[in-house]
């Protein structure tokens, strides 16, 4: 900036030359300078206060306009945001195949500690034990007065004990947001259920993860943000659980049985209804795995363990209606056709035998409904070894489930290293050979349903599988009709529930001892039942173990006089839950006589 200078030269000189005063000059040119200064800075103010009336005007425009907005829309609920965590804690819902919540979060909070804000450590480890009773105060005093900063005290915390550590008033007792996971129904489903647990954590948030069952094999889409929240929807009916939870504890329980298992099974889509595994826990509070410490000899020991899914045994008598049926489909027999049962039944050093005599021999059908192990034998050595293993492998029975449950890969079939002639003798009437009641509740649905294979599953699904085909429905409906005859004229009569055409076989094998060989008097009774037998809908599979019940002054251990009854009851009270009328036959009157008073 150039500024003209209050005294020049030229005017000087000049006013001098005229006799002029040269000072008048300079206070001239100070008053120019002076109003020129003033005006200026007025221009500059009056531009400073046109651009706050703009940004007054428009912030009194946008406020006024979000107020509109604010005023024209529908209310919501605040939700609270952890930004910049890379921890995930939403999951979501579980429901069973009608909406109703298995599964769910719950909000809750969690305590720790930062140490050095601490004020009075005694008195905190003093309150926080009389709080949690399993915290111990000479703990919780060497943890706060030691080297640690950090501290977490408890994972989650009821609205009570929140309030109670907030009354202690120490600053170095701090909370944290939760998502807890919670299991409304306790232990109904528990074992499909699984259980969740924390995986990373921090003080504003924690990872939620499934360590078991459908709660891990899902994990992925659980917490996948993409899903939006839509629940995982399961093919269970938690009415029918629960009540066939309740019938088999109560089985259990007069049969003195050490532990149980059921399958409810829709024969035509594979979903399974229900599935019981006793005993068993509640996942709110999933117990821990047994380990040596605990002196635990067998896992199956543990409430953990799940019978269905994971429980592998030879389960007898049942494998008996697919050497007849594979028989008969492959045109070596029918259902009328003599088969020699007369025995002992020598084979090198080993002896098969019945459970009674039935007599030189039997019809096909006979041979199921009484249960004879020699004439099931003898139909396996004409269908050979060779096409009895390409039958059972084609009912799933060689190979681990594809069931939704990361348990279902340690349930793999145990299969003889050499299937001989006698292995295919003995698995022609459920031995040698080690199967779960999941195995053969799909391998039933797939016999019975038509003949067409069908794979279990937790999914609900819309419409049959239509897998491919196993037998003629021809075959698979004289199937239904032996299993029809064992109920209301063999080993199953106590299977028999009025209006439900119940069909089914008993299958009793002793257990094996962990030395080899088996036990005298330790049995796995099962009942494999298909209702109604004459249009199958579902198939349930009932399992005792060790069950012992004194009946007609002995010990009974075999599967008609212990699973049978229990599957009765467990149809008696689902079969209603399900939908299904009981079909009671209306008789006829004949010989009315009219008469009068």
């Amino acid at each position: 900036m150039i500024r003209t200078p209050l005294r020049p030269l030229a005017r000087i000189l000049k006013a001098r030359e005229q006799g002029q005063n040269p000072d008048a000059i300079e206070a001239e040119n100070k008053r120019i300078r002076h109003e020129d200064d003033r005006d200026r800075a007025r221009l500059q103010a009056e531009s400073r206060l046109l651009v706050m009336g703009v940004a007054f005007f428009c912030a009194f425009l946008v406020i006024g306009a979000r107020m509109g907005m604010v005023a024209g829309s529908v209310p919501q609920e605040p939700t609270a945001q952890a930004t910049g965590s890379p921890i995930i804690g939403q999951r979501a819902d579980i429901v069973d195949r009608n909406g109703r919540v298995l599964a769910t979060n719950l909000d809750t909070h969690s305590l720790y500690a930062q140490i050095p804000d601490m004020i009075d450590p005694p008195k905190a480890a003093r309150e926080l034990a009389a709080i949690f009773p399993e915290l111990e105060e000479e703990d919780l005093l060497a943890d706060f007065t030691g080297s640690r900063r950090f501290l977490w005290i408890r994972r989650e915390i009821s609205p009570e004990q929140m309030q109670a550590v907030h009354d202690i008033g120490d600053p170095g007792l701090l909370f944290g947001p939760r998502e807890m996971r919670l299991y409304p129904n306790g232990s109904v489903a528990a074992h499909i259920l699984g259980g969740a647990s924390y995986g990373r954590e921090g003080v504003h948030s924690a990872e939620v993860i499934g360590v078991a069952g459908v709660e891990k094999h899902f994990d992925d889409f659980l917490r996948d943000p993409a899903n939006e929240g839509a629940p995982l929807e399961l093919s269970l009916d938690l009415t029918v659980q629960a009540a066939s939870e309740r019938v088999l504890h109560g089985g259990m329980m007069l049969m003195q049985a050490k532990g149980a298992s059921s399958v409810l099974m829709d024969v035509h889509t594979g979903e399974i209804i229900s599935m019981v595994s006793l005993p068993d826990f509640d996942p709110n509070d999933r117990p821990r795995v047994l380990t040596a410490e605990d002196n635990a000899t067998d896992q199956s020991d543990s409430p953990l363990f799940n019978r269905a899914v994971q429980g592998v045994y030879e389960l007898g008598s049942v494998f008996k209606i697919f050497t007849v049926a594979q028989a008969i489909e492959l045109g070596l027999i029918n259902a009328g056709t003599m088969i020699d049962t007369s025995g002992p039944l020598q084979w090198g050093r080993f002896r098969i035998r019945d459970f009674n005599n039935y007599g030189p021999e039997l019809t096909a059908e006979d041979v199921i409904v009484k249960s004879s192990n020699i004439g099931t034998a003898r139909v396996a050595m004409m269908i050979g070894g060779e096409r009895q293993r390409d039958f059972l492998g084609q009912l799933g029975l060689l190979e681990e489930t594809e069931v939704e449950m990361v348990e279902a890969a340690t349930g793999d079939p145990l299969l003889p290293s050499n299937w001989s002639e006698i292995s295919t003798m003995t698995i022609s009437y459920g031995h040698g050979l080690s199967s779960s009641p999941v195995h053969l509740a799909a391998a039933y649905s797939s016999l019975l349903n038509g003949g067409t294979r069908v794979l279990p599953t937790l999914i609900r699904q819309d419409g049959p599988q239509n897998g491919p085909r196993i037998v003629s429905e021809r075959v698979s409906a004289t199937a239904r009709d032996m299993l029809r005859g064992v109920v209301a004229r063999g080993t199953a009569s106590f299977g028999d529930v009025e209006g439900y055409e119940v069909g089914g076989k008993t299958g009793t094998a002793d257990k094996p001892r962990p030395t080899g060989g088996y036990y005298d008097d330790r049995t796995i009774a099962t009942f494999a039942s298909v209702f109604p037998a004459g249009d199958p809908r579902y198939v349930l599979i009932v399992t005792l173990d060790e069950p012992t019940v004194e009946a007609l002054g002995e010990q009974r251990r075999t599967a008609g006089w212990t699973a049978v009854p229990v599957a009765a009851e467990m149809i008696r009270r689902v079969a209603p839950l399900l939908g299904m009328r009981p079909d009671v036959e209306t008789l006829t009157p004949t010989g009315v006589t009219l008469t009068s008073n």
